[in-house]
This record gives C-alpha cells, structure tokens and sequence, in this order.
C-alpha cells in the first residue's frame, strides 16, 4: 500500500470515527469543561471521559494505534494516519477516548516490546484496558535533554536492586488521576560508551523515594494531565524492572520516540484542520467596515494558504508513515525528523490565524483556539526541540554529498 492508498478497513474506521466525533466527542467538550469548572482541580478526571471510552469501546474504537494483533487492530502507520489526524480535532477529548493518549501510546509500546511478562500482567493490560495511565520520564530540568546522553538522574547498584537519585520535569501525564506507573531513563554506567550508559527502568509512581514537586503550567494552562517535576531520593527499584537490559536506554529511546513522533504531527494536522474551520465559519459571520471577513484579500490569502499547508504537511507525513511500514524507523528517520519540524509550524501559523480572524474571542476559552496554540507550540520542543531535528536532517544531507564526493575519488584515482 503506497502513500495515495487508504485500505478499506482505515476507510471503515474513518467513517466509525467521524461519527463517534460528531455524535458524541464535539457535544461532550461544553459538558468536559463544565465538569472542570465544577471541581475546582486542574487535574480532575470528569465523570464526561469515563462515559466516552464506554462508548468508544463499545463501538470497537479503542487501541487504534497499538500495531499488534493481540492488543489492537493491528493498523500500519499508514492506516492509523487519518484516525490519529481525526481524534486531533479535539485533542483533550478524543485520544484518551479511544486509549489513544500520549504518552501513554509509547509506553505500551515499550512494555509490549520489552517488558517482563510481569510488566505486561501488571501494568500493560490495565493501560490497555484505560484503567490506570502512565507517564514517561526523561527529561531533567538541570541539562540540555535535547540530547538524551546529558541525562544526569544515577541509577546504581546494589545487590538486586538499584538505586534512584535525580530529578526529572516534564513528565506528562504524571499529574493525571489515574496515574499509576513511570518509565524512568537514568544512568547506570556514567564511564560507558556514549549510547550505553543508560537505562530505562519501570517505577511505580508511588514507590517509597518518588516525590512529585508540582505541576509545570504551559503558557499559563495546567494541562489536566499535567506536566510534572518530579524528585527522586534512594528509590530502590528490583532489577528485574529494567526493561530489556542494562545500557538499553538509548535505544528503547530511539524505539518509542518515532511513532510518538508522528502520532504527534498526525493530530497537529486535526488541530489546523479543525482552526481552518472555525476561521471561515468566523470570516463568514463577522463584518467589518460594510464586508463580511471572508470577502476580504487577505483573509481569502490566508484561507487558501491554510488549505494549501495542510495538504504539503499531510503528504509528508502520510510518506513518513509508509516508509515506517515499508523500511522501518531507521530508514525513515530523516522523514520522521522532517514531519516533526513541519507539523507544529504549519497547524501553528493557521492557529495564529484563526485566532487574528476571532478577534479578542480567540484568545479566551470560549474557542479551543488558544489551547491548541499552547499545545502546539509546547510540541517544537516535545520529543525533542525543532532544532535537533533539523541538525539530524542536516547531517544526512552531507552525509550523501560526501559519500558521493568519496564514491567519485575513489573511481577516479
């Protein structure tokens, strides 16, 4: 299946999902901040998500990303695509309608790929099931985590266990109810080659030693997941929860981080889609000086150049997708690095946009504008910032052109 090909099941899927939408996600996001309101606790689980992963279950919508037959649909990158995109448009509703939800995606992954049976029995079938959520940890306030080798947090020895001591911030979903579980990266042997030092451990988040310091607003918004800084003080972890091995770190890193990646940027696509419509119902219902909006230039400009934006981004990422299925992540990583730089700017721009066109409204909650704005700007760093990723671009760029420069030498001495 190439990238300008939709299988029939992704088609079905769409269809179920667009309904599920329509019927029940957009009716149900007046009713989720009503129950917010009403509790008083950024961090609140509303009784409205509950009553939606019912009914996305009952409807077969649930686990949609999970590639494994055993735990989901089984869909390729390319098959989940449009279903991440869609849930995208109401991305605090939809995802973790459908156990969708970062980072939660990524952790069952890692734990279907390398935890323990006992790992699986004890923390992947609840996150599978949307009983409990999880949080990754890795990045550290006090070290540039751009790069994942600057990672400080010790992880040591001591007979069977090891031993934890550091401090991480930005752990998403920590702040969240129901959370139950951290995948935590540290270091077990700071004098190791560079990508061995680390390792990446399972951590209950209410082991004795984990203290979560607080919740870390974005641009003002407590996320109701929250992002949280979290200390660890002697937390002694067994053994037998390090995932796949000591020195794995890195590459369980590598693994986790370009599907997440892409999810990413498939909802970053909902989210402009979505900013698109409410700029022309706005453009269509406003007037101004005589005109309505949307007969103005340079509103139609902006208009046409969102359409035109959200197909180049969509494209990419739909090739980023096939070569993951074709290739793998390895060979898709200059792909995967370009749609995570893409994604965020482009739905960003539109966002801006729409929001200009709403006037003083776009900047309130009355819309969902200003949230996705903090969202998506959040995003140019998470799971590393735009600028690692242009570098890793960059160097494959050179890379072919010096291969081909040594390829030519070599011919001709």
């Amino acid at each position: 299946m190439d990238p300008f090909t939709s299988s029939e099941r992704s088609r079905q899927y769409q269809r179920e999902l667009l309904a599920f939408m329509s019927e029940c996600v957009y009716p149900a996001e007046s009713v989720y901040e009503e129950q917010m309101a009403a509790s008083g606790n950024p961090h609140h689980h509303p009784r409205i998500l509950e009553d939606l992963k019912v009914e996305a279950r009952r409807r077969g919508l649930w686990n949609l990303f999970h590639p494994h037959l055993e735990w989901g649909p089984g869909l390729s990158n390319l098959e989940y695509a449009p279903l991440a995109e869609i849930m995208g448009r109401s991305p605090h509703l939809a995802p973790e309608a459908c156990n969708c939800n970062a980072p939660d995606t990524g952790n069952m992954e890692v734990f279907t790929l390398f935890g323990s049976q006992e790992h699986k029995e004890r923390w992947l079938e609840p996150l599978l099931a949307g009983t409990i959520r999880s949080a990754f940890a890795m990045t550290e306030p006090a070290v540039a985590s751009s790069d994942a080798t600057n990672i400080e947090l010790r992880m040591e020895r001591d007979g069977d266990h090891y031993v934890l001591n550091g401090r991480k911030w930005f752990a998403s979903n920590a702040m969240h109810q129901n959370c139950k579980v951290l995948i935590v990266m540290g270091k077990t042997d700071p004098d190791g080659p560079k990508h061995r030092q680390q390792s990446m451990m399972v951590v209950p988040i209410d082991a004795p030693g984990v203290r979560v310091v607080r919740n870390l607003p974005v641009f003002g918004y407590a996320d109701r997941e929250g992002h949280a800084e979290i200390v660890f003080a002697d937390v002694r972890v067994p053994a037998t929860d390090v995932l796949k091995g000591e020195g794995e770190g890195f590459a369980i890193s590598q693994a986790r981080l370009g599907p997440g990646r892409i999810h990413h940027c498939m909802r970053a696509i909902g989210m402009a889609e979505r900013a698109l419509e409410l700029m022309c119902t706005r453009a269509d219902s406003r007037n101004t000086f005589g005109q309505k909006l949307s007969e103005r230039a340079n509103i139609q400009d902006w208009i046409a150049e969102a359409r035109i934006a959200i197909e180049q981004t969509r494209l990419l990422t739909l090739k980023a997708a096939w070569m993951m299925d074709t290739v793998g992540n390895k060979a898709a990583r200059v792909e995967i690095a370009a749609i995570k730089v893409a994604a965020p700017t482009m739905a960003l721009q539109i966002v801006d946009r729409a929001i200009q066109v709403h006037g003083g409204g776009g900047v309130t909650n009355d819309f969902p504008l200003a949230g996705m704005y903090a969202h998506l700007r959040t995003l140019r760093l998470a799971d590393g910032p735009d600028e690692v990723h242009k570098r890793s671009i960059a160097r494959a760029e050179l890379g072919k052109v010096r291969a081909e420069a040594d390829t030519s030498a070599t011919l001709g001495s």
